[in-house]
């Protein structure tokens, strides 16, 4: 048996020890998505300022960094985004509603993106066996996102925390089933 072998084997059985707490974990996860569908406009409201609050101390850092550095030809490059940053964050404090319709437009837009780039991927790959799955998520993903955007700016309301609330109830449900199954490993 190798070093590789036995490391894998000690790996599991201390996570097997600790399987209750990714039940638990899992659990919480899940009654925080069934609150979030209960209630999608606090759910999404909650994502914007988790966003929001993550930009504002992006913003921050870079600011600080950018002091940190001053001697860098990009200093005012540096300082000008994180002010961005910082600026964007506060915007998503002072209206949540209208930096969730901004967020809700730019995810409508990813979507499309990126569903368009799997398609040509996958126009690209027709050699390949599993390429037409590709051009089917493809697809997929462009209609979710002509979807979003159809029904935007109304949807804005509801859609991030949606999302949200399917994430979380997802990840719970894993935790849960990986919980389980490292109790009968």
């Amino acid at each position: 048996m190798t070093n590789i072998d036995t490391s894998l084997r000690d790996q599991i059985g201390e996570a097997r020890s600790k399987w209750g707490w990714f039940v638990a974990l899992g659990v919480l996860l899940l009654l925080f998505g069934l609150f979030a569908f209960y209630n999608v406009l606090a759910a999404t409201l909650a994502s914007v300022l988790v966003v929001g609050t993550m930009m504002l101390i992006a913003g921050i850092a870079e600011i600080v960094h950018a002091f940190y550095v001053r001697t860098w030809s990009h200093f005012f490059w540096l300082l000008l985004s994180g002010i961005l940053y910082a600026v964007a964050g506060f915007f998503a404090f002072r209206n949540p509603l209208l930096a969730s319709a901004v967020l809700t437009l730019l995810l409508a837009i990813s979507l499309i993106a990126s569903g368009a780039l799997r398609v040509v991927f996958a126009l690209g790959q027709k050699a390949k066996k599993s390429w037409g799955w590709v051009l089917v998520g493809g697809i997929v993903t462009i209609l979710a996102g002509l979807v979003i955007a159809i029904g935007w700016p109304v949807n804005s309301l509801w859609i991030l925390g949606l999302f949200l609330a399917v994430d979380l109830t997802f990840q719970g449900w894993a935790l849960i089933a990986t919980g389980f199954a490292l109790r009968r490993a």
